[in-house]
C-alpha cells in the first residue's frame, strides 16, 4: 500500500470515520576524534564500541535514488551521495522497547490524543467545514480490506477509521500487544518517533543515511539482498503475496507484521530494512528536492529538503517514510526497495509505520 497515496486519509482522518467527503486538489572520549574518511572506513561489525542493539554501517560514497525506468518518479533522478559511519539499529523499534519509554516517561502517543481542529485545519485547503465535535476521538487508521474484488482505484474501501487503535491496541480497541514484544511497533507518528529518539538519546536517519544503510554495500542493486526478488526460492522480506489488498497468500509466513528478526540482515546485519514496516526518516518529503540535489554534483551528508511539499497535498507537512511494508505487493505497491520512498504526514501513524534509530560517534561522546 503506496503510503502517499493513502496519506490524505490521515489528515482528513476524522471526515474519513463519517464518510463526510472534502474535496482536497563514538567513540570513547578518550580518543581522538576520527575523521569521516576514518569513520567510512572498514566493514560493518569491526568496531567493537558499537552500542547495544546497533550494528557499525561505515559510511560512503553511493547512488541514491534511481534512474530505472521501472521506478517510480519520485525515486529520480540518481545522483551521487557521499555519508560519514554511523550505527543504526538493527532491527525496527519494538512494541518492547516502545514498551520501556512509555513505562519510563509516560509519553501519550499521538493516535491516543484527542484531535485538534485548530491543528488539523493547517493541513487542509483554506475553507474546509469543521466537522461535527462528536468525531474529534482517539485513534488510528487500520487495514481492513473486504473479502470481495474491488477497483484499486479506491483506496478508502481497505482502510478503515478506528477509535481506540493506537500502538498498544494495534488492530482496534480489543486487540493486544501481549506475546507481541518482538514485533514492530506501529501506529506511530513522525513526533512520537522524535521523541522517543531524544529518549534512547538516538536520532532518526537522514533520507540519505537510510538508503545507504538498506544498500548493504551492494551498488545499484534493485533489492537490498541483489537484483534476484526471492533468490533460491527464499523469502528476503515480509511483503504481500497475492492480489491485494484481499488475496494475500502468506506465502512468506505472514499475512500481517512480523518479529522482528524473522527474515535474513542485509550485507550490513540490518533486518526488516525491507518490508515489514515503512519507517521514518527526519528529511522533509519535497517532490523537487531529488533534481534539485543532483544539480549539486557530489552531496556530502545531506539533510533534506528546507520543507515539504507534494502537489496532491500541498498544504501537507510530509517526512520521507522509506522500506515499504507487509502491504507492498507486486499489483499494486512495488516498494520493497532501497530506492523506493514515499511522503507521510508529521501527525500520522498506520498499521503499517514504523521506525529504527542511529547514532553517530559525535553523539556518544557528547552524553
Amino acid at each position: 500500500m503506496s503510503v502517499s497515496e493513502i496519506h490524505y486519509l490521515c489528515t482528513m482522518r476524522l471526515i474519513f470515520l463519517f464518510l463526510i467527503t472534502v474535496v482536497l486538489s563514538g567513540c570513547d572520549t578518550s580518543r581522538k576524534e576520527k575523521s569521516p574518511t576514518e569513520l567510512a572506513s572498514g566493514k560493518s561489525g569491526e568496531r567493537k564500541d558499537a552500542p547495544a542493539g546497533m550494528v557499525w554501517i561505515p559510511g560512503g560514497e553511493f547512488t541514491m535514488g534511481t534512474d530505472d525506468p521501472e521506478s517510480y518518479q519520485y525515486e529520480r533522478p540518481a545522483h551521487r551521495v557521499r555519508v560519514d559511519g554511523f550505527w543504526m539499529d538493527a532491527t525496527e523499534v519494538t512494541n518492547g522497547d516502545f514498551k520501556k519509554f512509555v513505562d519510563a516517561t509516560g509519553y501519550v502517543t499521538t493516535a491516543e490524543k484527542k484531535p485538534e481542529w485548530e491543528e488539523l485545519k493547517k493541513q487542509l485547503p483554506p475553507g474546509t467545514p469543521k466537522p461535527a465535535q462528536s468525531v474529534f476521538a482517539p485513534g488510528s487508521l487500520t487495514f481492513s480490506p473486504p473479502s470481495y474484488s474491488i477497483s484499486l482505484d479506491d483506496y478508502s474501501q481497505w482502510w478503515s477509521w478506528t477509535n481506540g487503535t493506537s500502538w498498544m491496541h494495534p488492530d482496534g480497541p480489543g486487540s493486544t500487544i501481549e506475546g507481541k514484544e518482538k514485533f514492530p511497533v506501529v501506529h506511530i507518528s513522525y513526533d512520537d518517533a522524535v521523541e522517543y529518539c531524544k529518549w534512547a538519546e538516538k536520532r532518526l536517519p537522514t533520507e540519505a543515511e537510510w538508503e545507504f544503510a538498506s544498500r548493504g554495500g551492494r551498488e545499484g542493486q534493485r533489492y537490498s539482498w541483489g537484483n534476484d526478488f526471492n533468490p533460491g526460492g527464499k523469502f528476503m522480506a515480509n511483503t504481500f503475496q497475492g492480489v491485494f489488498p484481499g488475496k494475500n497468500s502468506g506465502d512468506d509466513g505472514f499475512v500481517g507484521a512480523s518479529p522482528v528478526m524473522t527474515f535474513p540482515p542485509n550485507d550490513y546485519g540490518l533486518y526488516d530494512i525491507i518490508g515489514n514496516c515503512w519507517e521514518w526518516t527526519s528529511d522533509f518529503y519535497n517532490v523537487n528536492y531529488y533534481g534539485e540535489l543532483a544539480k549539486q554534483g557530489l552531496a556530502i551528508n545531506p539533510i533534506g529538503a528546507k520543507s515539504s511539499y507534494d502537489p496532491r497535498e500541498p498544504y501537507a507537512i510530509k517526512h520521507v517514510t522509506r522500506g515499504g511494508s507487509f502491504l507492498c505487493a507486486e499489483n499494486y505497491c512495488v516498494n520493497y526497495r532501497p530506492s523506493a520512498r514515499q511522503g507521510s504526514a508529521f501527525d500520522s501513524g498506520m498499521s503499517h509505520i514504523g521506525f529504527r534509530c542511529v547514532v553517530t560517534p559525535s553523539m556518544l561522546e557528547n552524553r
